[in-house]
């Protein structure tokens, strides 16, 4: 039994940042950035957690901050760019001034899971949660790229509360392209 408590005071110790103030935990980070992070599978709420304490320790900076004015913007754009090896979901207002971002690299996917369904369905769900703060609630989805992500992308923009009123393909097609190879001489 003790052993098993003084293991519990190692994890919290570690979870806590001292600041000038007071300690705050990791959790309490997170949380403070994106609220529904404990939805999150638990191997990528801990690379977040570790990235968001990593930032917290690097963030004092000296002199006056300048004050955020969070904007409500209930329509905007939702930008999907799926290719073959990442995934890019970026949600801006209507003029295209970006809200939030998120690709599978941010959610702690490396190598060939980058491009999967999976990863672009938790990157989406990041890009939203972050987009919440403005109050967006309604997007049309421009979709560019072949990537496997392009599909599970646009769904979980909807299945993670916001409207999607359009789905527009914006893939650059050529109108004929680069000039051919030569054929070989065999």
């Amino acid at each position: 039994m003790t052993e098993e408590k003084t293991e519990e005071k190692k994890q919290q110790q570690e979870n806590t940042i001292k600041t000038d103030k007071d300690e705050i935990s990791v959790t309490e980070i997170i949380e403070e950035e994106t609220p529904a992070v404990e939805e999150l599978p638990e191997e990528i709420r801990k690379k977040l957690e570790k990235s968001a304490a990593q930032k917290k320790e690097t963030s004092g900076r000296k002199g006056k901050k300048k004050k955020k004015v969070n904007k409500k913007i209930s329509v905007g754009i939702a930008y999907i760019k799926a290719t073959y090896n990442n995934t890019i979901v970026s949600l801006t207002d209507a003029n295209g001034n970006v809200l939030s971002w998120a690709n599978a690299g941010l959610a702690g996917f490396k190598g060939p899971k980058k491009s999967t369904p999976y990863a672009a369905q938790i990157i989406a769900r990041i890009a939203i949660e972050k987009a919440k703060e403005y109050g967006l609630t309604e997007v049309s989805a421009l979709v560019k790229g072949v990537g496997p992500g392009r599909e599970s992308a646009v769904r979980a923009l909807n299945a993670n509360g916001l409207i999607v009123t359009r789905i527009k393909d914006i893939t650059p097609i050529p109108h004929n392209g680069c000039r051919p190879k030569k054929p070989r001489k065999i």
